[in-house]
C-alpha cells in the first residue's frame, strides 16, 4: 500500500487546524485580556512495509501565556495584572481564571464582571464592597480599600505551567489543574486604571496565514503529483498485459 496519500492527508488536516486557530486569534485581538491559541505539533512514525514513515499528528492545543499590552482607562474598577498570574470568577461551570479585569459594583456593593459573574477574592468567596463607600482604592497586592477602610482583596492566582486550559466564555479559562493562591507580590502586580489588551500579534498572524496558504498549496501540489504517477503507473501496466 502507498503511504504518500496518507501523508498528505495528515498534513492537510494538521493545516486546516493551524488555520482555524489562526481565525480564532483573529476574531479576538481586540478583545480584552485575551491570550492567543497554539497549536504544538509533533510526528510519529508508522510502518509501513520495510520502510518508517512519518505523519503529521494533528497537534495539541495551548493556550500562550504571554502578556498584553497595558492599556490605560482611569477607570478605578478596570484592574489589570502585571506579571504570571490570574483573577478568578464564580460562573456556571466553576470557577473561571480571567485576566480581565473589567469590574463593575452592583447597588448591593456586590464586585461582578462586565459579564455578571462575581469576581472572588483569594479564599474563593464573591466580594462585597460597599456601595456607599465610594470609588475603591486597589493596592498592587489587590487590597481594596473606601474612605480609608481596607473592605477585601481581589484574588490572584497562580495556574501550574503544565495545566491544559478550556476556553470559558469571554476570555476566561477552565484549567485541569487546581490554581493556588499568590502570596509573593515581588514579581506580580495589580495595576488599578488599566486593563490588559490581547497578546495576538496582527502581523504575526498574518505572516502565519500566508506561510500555511504556502503550505497547503504545497501539499496539494505533491498530491496532485503521486495521483498522476499512480495513474500514469496503472496505464503503463494496463499496456503491457494488453
Amino acid at each position: 500500500m502507498q503511504s504518500e496519500p496518507y501523508v498528505a492527508l495528515s498534513a492537510q488536516v494538521t493545516l486546516e487546524r493551524r488555520l482555524k486557530t489562526l481565525a480564532i486569534n483573529v476574531a479576538n485581538m481586540n478583545t480584552v485580556g485575551f491570550r492567543e491559541s497554539g497549536i504544538s505539533f509533533h510526528t510519529y512514525v508508522a510502518r509501513n512495509g520495510s520502510q518508517p514513515v512519518a505523519y503529521a499528528s494533528p497537534g495539541q492545543d495551548y493556550i500562550s501565556r504571554t502578556q498584553g499590552p497595558l492599556i490605560k482607562t482611569d477607570n478605578p474598577l478596570d484592574i489589570a495584572i502585571a506579571g504570571d498570574g490570574w483573577f478568578a470568577i464564580q460562573t456556571p461551570a466553576g470557577t473561571a481564571y480571567t485576566r480581565d479585569g473589567r469590574m463593575r459594583m452592583q447597588p448591593d456593593g456586590s464586585l461582578q464582571t462586565l459579564e455578571g459573574y462575581p469576581v472572588l477574592d483569594a479564599g474563593g468567596a464573591p466580594l462585597q464592597l460597599d456601595p456607599a463607600g465610594g470609588p475603591p482604592v486597589i493596592g498592587k497586592d489587590g487590597m481594596i480599600h473606601q474612605n480609608g477602610r481596607q473592605v477585601g482583596a481581589v484574588g490572584l492566582f497562580s495556574i501550574p505551567d503544565n495545566a491544559h486550559f478550556q476556553r470559558y466564555s469571554n476570555s476566561a479559562v477552565l484549567p485541569d489543574k487546581p490554581a493556588t493562591p499568590v502570596l509573593n507580590f515581588d514579581r506580580v502586580d495589580v495595576v488599578q486604571g488599566q486593563v490588559e489588551g490581547s497578546n495576538v500579534n496582527p502581523v504575526l498572524e498574518m505572516a502565519k496565514l500566508m506561510t500555511i496558504s504556502r503550505a497547503f498549496q504545497d501539499v496539494s501540489g505533491a498530491e496532485q503529483s503521486t495521483d498522476s504517477t499512480f495513474n500514469n503507473a496503472i496505464k503503463s501496466l494496463g499496456d503491457m498485459t494488453s
